[in-house]
């Protein structure tokens, strides 16, 4: 068995974050009454939302922006793109968002299925860029907590991914050997460049189905085929 230890990303390989993020925003799009605010169509400003949020986490992954700054101009930059200013509203959206968002529990398809298979025959961790305080109020809302012998973040590490620190942390905090060790995760760059980068295989969790001329050690379009890999 070549494979020892299994790092998984957390948001969209395993947390379905647009699924949990659609039924927050939701919520708040109908207590808010942003209809009658000038943001006519949910849909549009779901949209806007995931566009501009993701943006951020891009620039926090590239050190361009600190946690404050994601946390409070995503919702800042969504509402000014409808032409609504309201500093308060994007305050209170930003603050009822991650209470709303943190606490649901949808995963992605077969995440049980391939967890409960997993730590049976290897160690497996939470390696994620995510805020921790956050990421735990996720797990333990998505019932994940059980699964993970370690669970590393970005602020525990002092280091977000894809930079070489944060999985050289990781290893040392598990006692992992990168030769038995494979990172799963959903982003390109984030996580499959950077475990690559330091030596560690990975697995593409490409779910979108998105075109691409990256390489990684293996590609998966669902979880169970992780069940076929190792």
């Amino acid at each position: 068995m070549k494979y020892k230890n299994i790092f998984f990303d957390f948001d969209h390989t395993l947390w379905d974050a647009d699924t949990n993020a659609y039924g927050a925003l939701n919520d708040l799009y109908r207590k808010h009454s942003l209809h009658e605010k000038g943001i006519h169509s949910f849909e549009e400003f779901v949209k806007k939302y995931i566009e501009v949020n993701e943006l951020f986490w891009d620039y926090y992954a590239k050190g361009k922006v600190g946690k404050q700054t994601l946390r409070y101009q995503r919702f800042l930059l969504t509402l000014k793109h409808f032409g609504v200013k309201n500093y308060d509203l994007s305050y209170t959206l930003t603050e009822e968002y991650t209470d709303l968002a943190s606490n649901r529990g949808a995963v992605q398809p077969h995440t049980y299925e391939v967890l409960n298979y997993l730590r049976k025959k290897y160690t497996i961790h939470i390696l994620t860029n995510g805020f921790e305080e956050i990421q735990l109020v996720k797990m333990r809302a998505s019932k994940l907590d059980k699964y993970f012998n370690t669970i590393i973040t970005a602020d525990k590490a002092g280091a977000k991914k894809p930079s070489p620190e944060i999985f050289e942390y990781a290893l040392n905090k598990t006692k992992a050997v990168k030769s038995e060790s494979l990172m799963v995760g959903d982003n390109l760059e984030v996580d499959i460049a950077g475990a690559r980068a330091v030596g560690i295989d990975q697995v593409f969790y490409n779910f979108k189905k998105i075109k691409h001329n990256e390489s990684a050690t293996y590609e998966i379009v669902s979880l169970k085929e992780l069940m076929e890999i190792v």
